[in-house]
């Protein structure tokens, strides 16, 4: 490498930059044609001016005079129109949707039900910068109602720290890109993890950062090994995940807490927060959870995993019941 090469990276760096803030803008320039298309559209057809027929007229219209401009077939231009009617009533929203692609923003508006679904998948996926496949995967895996429906349990300290843990982490994570067997031991689900490194980071957060597997600590004359441990950018933590194939057990919070310990006083730099324990068990009795973390001091949750995606009309018949119940206790803490 010549001493001119670094220099030379720094300017490819400017042109990249400049690049992705160059796209950028052209994205939001075509989000805000959609939308005003959209609008026009809608109008129109709320004052019976325009029906099915004159929409394909305008497609029709476009690609004979613009043969170049690809995307604005009938099709696209209803959904266009839905676009604009799905977020007309959310003004707020609009600094998410313009972030957005035009792919995602349809399976948005096509996949979920109400506006509370939508703000969530267009906030993850602002957060995320998931692509079309990734977000149609979180929609498949039932993200939404998961995070709503979560009884995920924490420790005393966990519950105090000032970062957000509850929304980085999950109660339940599915793991159904694995095509792993219901009789799995523990390698097998920590190899298979590992080889799918991509998807697993999809399912935890893109800002988890992968240090390694079998990560060696040496306490005492002894070493011990954790099954995965990762960094997490925003909460400024490393973060360790021990595997287990069954039920939750108390016991297991030991090790971990130990692996925490080891972790903070050997690993930790001293800017960083207290390394965070995640126990991934196949089953767990939630009241069990409770009281083995009540007096648990080290940052720990528990979470189960899945190797099957969840069914998502009963997670949302669960939903519906619990806006139901949620109704009911706020109409008695009213009266």
């Amino acid at each position: 490498m010549t001493l001119t090469q670094p220099i030379f990276s720094e300017v490819v760096g400017l042109i990249k930059q400049a690049r992705a803030k160059a796209l950028s803008s052209v994205n939001k320039e075509l989000i805000n044609l959609y939308w005003n298309i959209g609008e026009y559209i809608s109008k129109r057809v709320e004052t019976e001016e325009w029906g099915k027929s004159v929409v394909q007229e305008l497609a029709k219209f476009i690609q004979s005079t613009e043969p170049d401009i690809k995307g604005f077939n009938d099709r696209n231009l209803w959904r266009m129109k839905q676009f604009y009617e799905t977020y007309k009533d959310f003004p707020k929203l609009s600094t998410l949707w313009s972030e957005l692609n035009w792919s995602n923003n349809r399976i948005i508006i096509s996949r979920c039900k109400s506006i509370n679904e939508q703000e969530f998948y267009l906030k993850l996926c602002v957060a995320e910068k998931y692509t079309a496949r990734e977000l149609e995967r979180q929609i498949n895996a039932c993200v939404f109602e998961r995070k709503i429906l979560s009884n995920q349990k924490l420790s005393p300290l966990a519950r105090v720290l000032p970062q957000d843990i509850i929304n980085t982490f999950q109660d339940t994570y599915i793991f159904e890109f694995l095509n792993l067997s219901e009789n799995h031991s523990e390698n097998d689900l920590q190899k298979a993890l590992i080889n799918q490194m991509k998807n697993l980071v999809t399912e935890l957060g893109k800002d988890f950062l992968f240090i390694g597997s079998e990560y060696k600590l040496q306490v005492g004359n002894s070493d011990f090994f954790i099954d995965l441990l990762f960094y997490h950018r925003g909460l400024q933590s490393l973060v360790a995940f021990e595997l287990k194939i069954d039920k939750f057990k108390p016991e297991y919070l030991g090790q971990l807490n130990f692996y925490l310990e080891a972790l903070d006083q050997d690993v930790k730099k001293e800017n960083e927060n207290p390394s965070i324990g995640i126990l991934l068990c196949k089953d767990k009795d939630t009241e069990v959870v409770e009281y083995a973390l009540n007096r648990n001091l080290s940052p720990t949750l528990i979470a189960e995993y899945q190797l099957l995606l969840p069914d998502k009309k009963i997670l949302q018949e669960k939903l519906h019941q619990f806006y139901i119940e949620f109704e009911q206790n706020q109409l008695h803490l009213n009266d």
